[in-house]
């Protein structure tokens, strides 16, 4: 649990920063650039999907190919594909808050800001993902603190000081390149530029399809949501803002079972537990965060209530989903894993394309009921299939 604990203090901190530094803003330079998290919230998706197979993927390489320098590799060319895809992206931005359905002039200069934040974001959790992997834990909790903290009082203070959103935007920027350059090279031992991407992928397949399709869904479904008006965009943005963070924290469950699975040190019972203490944790969190941002938005209520209700009863049967996810993905099948998450994510896809504001949490609903079902019965037929080999 301590381990697990470690990982989620750096996902957390991680989390947590943009969030309030997004109100923050909002406060002190427009109340409307709270609006910029969901904006740009899919391409956090593009972020998932580079760590998932320059990252994890990378970092599984080292102990299932015994290729030793994998995670610098990973590093290396997962940067580099990272500046290629969101530079194009911020080089089309206007085209891209036209798509939103969200207004350019308002939101153009910190959309840009954001996306270069996020961009920083998915070369700092490369680095950070190898040294987990490491079991490096306090170096990496160190490095996201520093990076986190220094970034979000340049961020404030230059936005108090300059009250322009030009100058905050390219001095916080500046700064926040400096710290990455600087990490980046701290932390990169051998190169030898040689990585199996295909083994990458397969390794972490299920990481990769999931920030895939949550790109999809969340790009299509935001713009179908934001057509219906401001009372929708709000209460998305409400609830999005108090259960973003802690959805970035489970990502921690899966790190640290697939860092014992890939090591030999998996044990389902025990690592359940903890998952299941963390999720605990997690519900209350998010129930806190409702209590104490609710007077600065005030959402409709209703609209409000059914998103967050479904979120919940994701948050309870996330544990068992992830760790049957992860066990079988790594000792059983790859493709059979990918596969179920594939049909689980396509549900869900083709649902934010329904005609309803709700779009995106229906189909977060019915892909959740469709995923635990699925890995019970997957996890089932591996037991027994062990136990007749044992005869």
């Amino acid at each position: 649990m301590k381990r697990l604990l470690r990982v989620s203090f750096d996902i957390f901190i991680m989390s947590v920063i943009p969030i309030v530094s997004w109100f923050l803003l909002g406060i002190i330079l427009d109340e409307r650039l709270i609006n910029i998290y969901t904006l740009t919230y899919p391409m956090q998706c593009l972020m998932s999907m580079i760590v998932a197979i320059f990252g994890g993927g990378a970092n599984i390489c080292i102990y299932k190919d015994n290729n030793k320098n994998s995670a610098d590799n990973g590093i290396i060319i997962g940067s580099f594909f990272s500046i290629i895809i969101y530079g194009i992206v911020i080089l089309n931005v206007r085209k891209y808050i036209s798509f939103m359905n969200m207004d350019i002039i308002i939101y153009e200069t910190f959309c840009v800001f954001s996306l270069f934040q996020i961009l920083f974001y998915t070369i700092l959790e490369l680095i950070l993902t190898k040294l987990y992997y490491k079991e490096e834990n306090k170096k990496a909790n160190k490095i996201a603190f520093i990076y986190n903290l220094i970034g979000f009082l340049s961020l404030i203070i230059t936005a108090l000081v300059t009250k322009s959103q030009i100058i905050t935007s390219i001095v916080t920027g500046i700064i926040l390149f400096i710290m990455i350059l600087y990490f980046y090279f701290k932390n990169i031992d051998k190169i030898d530029f040689k990585l199996n991407l295909a083994n990458c992928l397969k390794y972490n397949s299920v990481s990769f399809i999931i920030g895939f399709m949550f790109l999809i869904i969340y790009l299509f479904g935001f713009s179908n949501s934001f057509v219906y008006g401001e009372s929708y965009i709000i209460a998305i943005t409400f609830v999005t803002l108090v259960t973003d963070m802690q959805w970035d924290i489970t990502e921690a469950v899966k790190t640290v079972a697939k860092v014992d699975i890939s090591k030999k040190k998996f044990d389902y019972d025990f690592h359940l537990k903890n998952a299941i203490k963390l999720h605990i944790l997690l519900i209350i969190s998010v129930l806190l965060m409702v209590i104490v941002v609710y007077p600065f938005y005030k959402p409709d209520i209703g609209i409000m209530s059914i998103f967050l209700v479904i979120h919940i009863i994701d948050f309870i049967l996330g544990p068992f989903i992830e760790i049957k996810t992860c066990f079988l993905q790594l000792e059983d099948s790859a493709f059979k894993m990918t596969t179920n998450i594939i049909i689980s994510y396509l549900i869900r896809t083709i649902l934010s394309f329904t005609p309803t504001p709700f779009c995106t949490i229906i189909g977060q609903l019915w892909a959740t009921i469709y995923e635990f079902t699925c890995t019970k019965i997957n996890y089932r037929k591996y037991l027994n299939r062990v136990k007749r080999d044992k005869v």
